[in-house]
């Protein structure tokens, strides 16, 4: 229709044309007989034409108009399908309410858990572990409801878009034009039947959809709120706690109880407040968790290849003395991996540090059998008894009168039983002196307990009860740790010959046979860190600390925090020292070619580890700034002003690092090859950023730039398979048979194995000298290094075959002759 139409505008104005020079005509002849007559009936045709032109153009316009509206309500009406397929799609892939409901039944059980004995229940006071549990848990519940609160925040948002733009396109001025054709008319109410029918149930489905999601959003966000404010009068109870430590809180234990709840119901919140803090800690951490489990498989292969050298090399006693390491391979990594390990676990619920020290104890206890004194054994199982006890107490998170009785009476035992040992205790049986220092602390925590609990100090009372054994437990623990490690590297280093597969190719003449002393105080600080989690001051102690490094500071137009820049330090030291870690591969004496000329698995490593070293440090560099959040263009700047630099007085730098690239990806040498340089012969020891270094064969290490070694006459004898030529000149006398010489020296080589036959040896006669035929031997050794002693060999062999067949080697020799000193004496 809107092409037709378009046809038909330009008709009038063509009938005006075709119909002007007919009534021209009649009036040239009508001009002479009636000129008023003429002169009125021109008028009159005027007057006509203007009106039918006004028509034309009005009827035109209007045409035009209708023709302009259709084309608008057909790119609406494609517009407004489009916008309803995508909102079909978008709500099959809308969040299932159902799931939502159930997440938000989940989260109210649990927050419903969580406030069990601290806003409802209560008792007559709040306990420090109690507090610390619930504030985990509504923390928990805090980030899940947070997230579904987000998740319906996005969907109420796009469901109102869509609903909005639906709405504007079916209120666009333009579809409530309607054509004057009845036919045009009729089926643009066709189209709006199709559209309608297509447009009320998605639309009623938006609607529907929009209610529930605002219902459950309405949920959520009161269920945000009630978590809010529960988690900050939690925190105001911490605060009072930490600031009334020795305030009493029980009336004396022999008074009775003012409330009283039966203990079956204590021992079900604890259990369920404590299994909803250990499956949500597991479930954040579980990248953790199989890091540690990753750590513990390659301890246990370290171990048992370590054992199976000493196996081999049959240096294993019974008793294990001085090897206890190697002893239980498996119980041994877990013991180091998890003692280790457990700082990598941030804030951590005490029942996932529960497991981790009964499981270190069971290794521990297990390994001890039959190697240390009866009595140790039993003072150390004693100790492990008291700390479970006390940490199955510790997971009692309310009070009760039964639990300050069982309290008492394991505090007073275990300080007793501590005095006990310190006094009567056999100490020059003990292996680890500073086990008695714990046993001492322990008497006075407990001891502490005792008099706290009488008195109605409940949570000092059970924060001195739980310090007093796990502090023994912690330090038998860490000090066995340090031994046994020590004792890992003492074995390691004391049968290490070269990088091993069976020692994972380390260089203990890097690592050293012992752990740093700096390895001793962070276990100190661990220790101190453990035993003060306990303490109802410890998080006012750590808070401002945490607040002092993460407030932002602002320097010019940056704004950094401390954590910030520890961060990017920390980044950068870790790829440091993975850099340095990894040279390992490659920086060992013992990195040459093996007897059969091949070349070690590790020089292979070794060769491309500048260019490794360099991916872990722009890796490391570049995940540093990003973590930090440095703008680029503060970056920009800096590369700026080290180009400056460069240009003034960094040429050389520049230079050796930029060889040192280019000797990366071309490889002209590798780390093991034996080369010459400049006169410097010798084995490529390493390759590093800005030189390299070269053992020679007196024992030097000679460090060259890497510059220099570009631009020098680079004589690399390893490349192609350390293989070398050897030339040995020969003079005979001119009195021998040439062809039995050439036998005689051809047996020798033949004979000779280390002689490569392909290619093969050459035995040429060369020239004739003063007082001997030359001669010229050649061939080839399989190894460049065994070179010189070959030819010494072969020289010797060719003295004692030459002597054996009465073949002479001349030397220089001259004759002089005097002449007519005869015939001067015959004239005297």
């Amino acid at each position: 229709m809107v092409n037709i139409s378009i046809f038909f505008r330009p008709f009038s104005i063509q009938l005006i044309l075709l119909l002007l020079p007919i009534v021209l005509l009649a009036q040239n002849k009508s001009q002479v007989k009636d000129t008023v007559h003429s002169d009125t009936a021109r008028i009159g045709f005027v007057e006509k034409m203007q009106r039918f032109a006004k028509q034309s153009a009005s009827s035109s316009a209007k045409e035009f108009e209708s023709d302009k509206a259709l084309l608008a309500q057909n790119k609406i009406f494609e517009e407004v399908k489009r916008n309803l397929q995508k909102a079909k799609m978008f709500l099959k892939k809308s969040p299932d309410n159902l799931v939502t409901k159930s997440r938000l039944d989940g989260i109210d059980k649990d927050f419903k858990t969580a406030i069990d004995g601290v806003i409802i229940n209560t008792g007559s006071a709040q306990t420090f572990r109690n507090l610390t549990a619930t504030s985990k848990i509504l923390t928990e519940l805090q980030v899940k409801a947070a997230a579904i609160k987000l998740i319906l925040d996005v969907h109420q948002e796009q469901l109102n878009t869509f609903r909005y733009k639906l709405d504007s396109l079916l209120s666009i001025p333009a579809l409530f034009k309607f054509s004057n054709d009845s036919a045009v008319l009729t089926r643009y109410i066709g189209q709006i039947k199709v559209v309608a029918y297509q447009y009320h149930p998605i639309d009623s489905l938006l609607k529907q959809d929009l209610l529930r999601t605002t219902a459950l959003l309405n949920r959520t966000n009161l269920l945000v709120f009630n978590l809010q404010i529960s988690q900050e009068e939690i925190s105001a109870y911490q605060q009072d706690m930490a600031r009334n430590s020795f305030k009493r809180e029980f009336a004396n234990i022999w008074d009775s109880a003012v409330y009283s709840r039966p203990f079956k119901e204590i021992l079900q919140q604890a259990e369920a407040k404590g299994m909803l803090t250990l499956i949500f800690y597991l479930e954040n951490n579980v990248g953790k968790l199989f890091v540690v489990l990753l750590l513990i498989l390659c301890s246990f292969l370290y171990i048992r290849s370590l054992k199976s050298i000493y196996k081999e090399q049959d240096l294993l006693t019974d008793n294990f003395e001085g090897k206890l390491v190697l002893r239980y391979p498996l119980l041994s990594a877990i013991l180091l991996v998890l003692n280790v390990s457990q700082f990598m676990f941030i804030s951590p619920p005490f029942v996932l540090n529960v497991i981790i020290w009964t499981l270190s104890c069971l290794c521990l206890t297990v390994m001890f059998r039959a190697f240390i004194t009866r009595y140790w054994m039993r003072t150390w199982l004693l100790m492990v008894v008291f700390f479970l006890v006390a940490a199955l107490d510790n997971l009692i998170l309310q009070a009760s009168r039964p639990e300050r009785w069982l309290v008492l009476i394991i505090s007073t035992v275990g300080s007793v039983a501590g005095a006990v040992i310190m006094i009567t205790g056999k100490k020059q049986e003990l292996r680890e002196k500073l086990i008695v220092l714990a046993i001492g602390l322990m008497v006075l925590l407990e001891f502490g307990s005792t008099l706290a609990n009488i008195f109605g100090r409940y949570n000092l009372a059970k924060t001195l009860f739980i310090g007093g054994f796990l502090n023994v437990v912690i330090a038998i623990l860490f000090l066995w740790t340090v031994r046994l490690i020590n004792e890992g590297l003492f074995l390691a280093f004391s049968v290490y010959k070269e990088q091993d597969k069976k020692l994972f190719y380390l260089n203990f003449d890097k690592v050293g046979k012992k752990v740093p002393m700096s390895f001793y105080f962070l276990l100190v600080f661990g220790w101190i860190l453990l035993l003060g989690r306990n303490f109802a001051g410890f998080e006012s102690v750590v808070n401002p600390v945490q607040d002092f490094f993460a407030i932002e500071r602002t320097l010019g137009e940056y704004t950094f925090t401390i954590n910030g820049l520890l961060l990017f330090f920390f980044i950068m030291g870790v790829s440091v020292v993975t850099s340095q870690v990894v040279s390992f591969f490659a920086s060992d004496k013992h990195l040459v070619h093996d007897k059969q000329g091949k070349k070690n698995v590790m020089q292979g490593i070794g060769s491309w580890l500048l260019l490794i070293r360099i991916v872990i440090l722009s890796v490391g560099l570049f995940l540093a700034i990003a973590a930090v959040g440095i703008p680029l263009d503060r970056i920009t700047i800096v590369i700026g002003a080290l180009g400056v630099g460069i240009g003034f007085g960094l040429q050389n730098i520049v230079n050796n690092l930029v060889s040192g690239l280019i000797i990366a990806f071309e490889k002209p040498v590798n780390v093991g090859d034996v080369v010459d340089i400049g006169g410097q012969a010798g084995t490529m020891k390493s390759v590093g950023f800005r030189s390299s270094v070269i053992t020679t064969w007196d024992g030097a290490d000679v460090v060259m730039p890497n510059g220099d070694l570009l631009s020098s006459h680079l004589i690399n004898w390893s490349l192609a398979g350390n293989k070398r030529r050897v030339f040995i000149p020969l003079g005979i006398d001119y009195d021998s048979d040439l062809p039995v010489v050439k036998t005689l020296v051809s047996q020798i080589l033949e004979e000779e194995q280390r002689i490569l036959k392909k290619p093969s040896y050459a035995v040429l006669y060369d020239s004739f000298s003063e007082s001997s035929i030359d001669m010229k031997i050649y061939f080839w050794v399989r190894d460049f290094k065994e070179a010189a002693l070959i030819k010494s060999d072969i020289v010797t062999a060719i003295n004692e075959k030459f002597k054996a067949n009465a073949i002479k080697i001349p030397f220089p020799q001259q004759e002089i002759y005097l002449h007519n000193t005869v015939r001067g004496k015959e004239e005297s």
